[in-house]
C-alpha cells in the first residue's frame, strides 16, 4: 500500500518440547514478543516513535509494546477470551471432556491477552457477545467495532458458479442450499448438517448442496482415525445421500465463493459458540436466506423470522425441516433476504460503520494527553 512501510519478522516454535505442557503456547508467544523487540528497536534507531500503534494480541506481539513505546497509544485487537464454560469449550458432547488438566490449558491460552489489556489505551472487540467474554473490570475499555463487510461489492444479483469438478452450472433460482467455512469441521457443524442433508435431500428430489471449504482443522481437533472430517462424515453417512446432488468444491476464490452465495436459494451457517465468521455477514449482504444456530454470536446478526431464521445447534431434524420450507416456498421467505442485506449495511458496512469508528480513535490519539 502506499506510503506504507511494511517490516517483517520471524520466530521459531522449535526446541520446546523441554518446556512445561502447561507453558508451550505462552513460550512461543514469548519468542515472538522477543523478536517483535528486536525489530522494534531496529525502527527505533530510524527515529520511529509513533504515536498509534494498533496489535492483535492473541499471539504474544503486544507483551512488549508499552515497554518500547511507552507514550504510544496503543489499540488492541484481543479478539476472544478464552472459557472453560458457556462457549465453545465443553460445548459439543461429541468432542470429550477436558478434565482439570485441560481446562487450566485453556485458561492459559488468555495469559498474552491479559497482559494486553493491561497494557491497552483502547480494545476493540467485533461483536457485543464476544466482548461479553471478557473480565467485567475490562469492559469500560472495550469498544465494540466489527472489521466490516463491504455492502457495496456484495450487493444481490443474479449469477452463475461452476463446479469445475464436475461441470454442472447453477444459476439464480436454482433449487440450491449453500454451506461454506474455512474448512469443514465440528466447530461451524458440519458434522450436524451433513446428517440433515439426507431428510433435505428426500424432501426436495431436484435440490442440489454446495460446499466450500478445505479439509483442514482451523479449531478443535482433527477427526479421529480419518485424513477429514469430510471423510469422516462420509463413511459415517454410507448410502444415506445421493453424492451426485452434493457438491463439494472445496476452496474457492473469492469471486467464485461470492457466486456461490449469490446463487444459494437458502443458506446454512452454524457454529459453536466462538468467534463470529465473516461469511454469515457477507450471505446477509448478498440478499441470501440464512438458517443459522441459535448460539450467542449468531442471534447477535439474526433475529428469528425477522432477517434470518434460527434452529437450535444440535437438531438436525429442525434444521433439515427449516431448511426444506424455505426450498419449497422461496417467495414467502425473500423478506428475510431483503431484512438481512438492509440489517448487513445498518450495522455492518465498513464505509459507513467500521471506518468512522476508528477515524475517531485516531483523531483521539492525535490529542495530547
Amino acid at each position: 500500500m502506499p506510503g506504507v512501510n511494511l517490516v517483517r519478522y520471524s520466530v521459531s516454535s522449535s526446541d520446546i518440547a523441554s518446556s512445561h505442557s502447561l507453558a508451550r503456547r505462552f513460550e512461543i508467544e514469548c519468542r515472538r514478543a522477543e523478536q517483535v523487540i528486536y525489530t522494534a528497536n531496529l525502527l527505533r534507531l530510524n527515529q520511529v516513535d509513533p504515536k498509534l500503534i494498533f496489535v492483535h494480541s492473541g499471539w504474544g506481539e503486544s507483551i512488549p509494546l508499552r515497554e518500547l513505546f511507552p507514550r504510544a497509544h496503543i489499540v488492541v485487537y484481543p479478539e476472544y477470551f478464552y472459557r472453560t464454560r458457556g462457549t465453545d469449550v465443553g460445548f459439543d458432547p461429541e468432542a470429550g471432556q477436558l478434565g482439570v488438566d485441560g481446562a487450566v490449558r485453556v485458561s492459559l491460552r488468555n495469559a498474552s491477552t491479559l497482559l494486553a489489556l493491561a497494557d491497552a489505551d483502547v480494545v476493540i472487540s467485533p461483536t457485543h457477545w464476544q466482548k461479553s467474554l471478557f473480565p467485567p473490570e475490562y469492559h469500560s475499555k472495550i469498544q465494540v467495532i466489527h472489521d466490516g463487510i463491504d455492502t457495496q461489492r456484495l450487493v444481490p444479483a443474479k449469477a452463475q458458479f461452476v463446479d469445475r469438478r464436475t461441470g454442472h452450472v447453477f444459476r439464480t433460482g436454482d433449487e440450491v442450499v449453500t454451506y461454506v467455512a474455512r474448512n469443514l469441521e465440528p466447530y461451524r457443524g458440519f458434522h450436524i448438517f451433513m446428517r440433515a442433508l439426507p431428510e433435505m435431500l428426500r424432501a426436495r428430489p431436484n435440490a442440489r448442496v454446495l460446499i466450500a471449504g478445505g479439509d483442514g482443522v482451523s479449531y478443535g481437533t482433527p477427526a479421529d482415525g480419518f485424513n477429514s472430517w469430510r471423510e469422516k462424515l462420509l463413511a459415517e453417512l454410507g448410502g444415506q445421500l445421493d453424492l451426485s446432488r452434493v457438491h463439494m468444491v472445496g476452496h474457492l476464490g473469492y469471486d467464485d465463493y461470492v457466486a456461490l452465495l449469490r446463487v444459494s436459494r437458502v443458506h446454512v451457517y452454524l457454529t459453536y459458540p466462538f468467534v463470529l465468521s465473516w461469511s454469515i455477514l457477507e450471505a446477509m449482504s448478498l440478499g441470501c436466506v440464512v438458517v443459522g444456530s441459535d448460539t450467542g454470536p449468531v442471534k447477535e446478526v439474526i433475529e428469528d423470522g425477522v432477517n434470518g431464521l434460527l434452529t437450535p445447534f444440535f437438531d438436525g431434524a429442525q434444521l433439515a425441516k427449516q431448511v426444506v420450507r424455505v426450498l419449497a416456498n422461496p417467495r414467502k421467505h425473500a423478506r428475510l433476504g431483503r431484512a438481512a442485506r438492509t440489517h448487513v449495511v445498518e450495522k455492518y458496512d465498513f464505509e459507513s460503520h467500521t471506518l468512522p469508528n476508528y477515524m475517531q480513535i485516531i483523531r483521539a490519539a492525535e490529542v495530547p494527553a
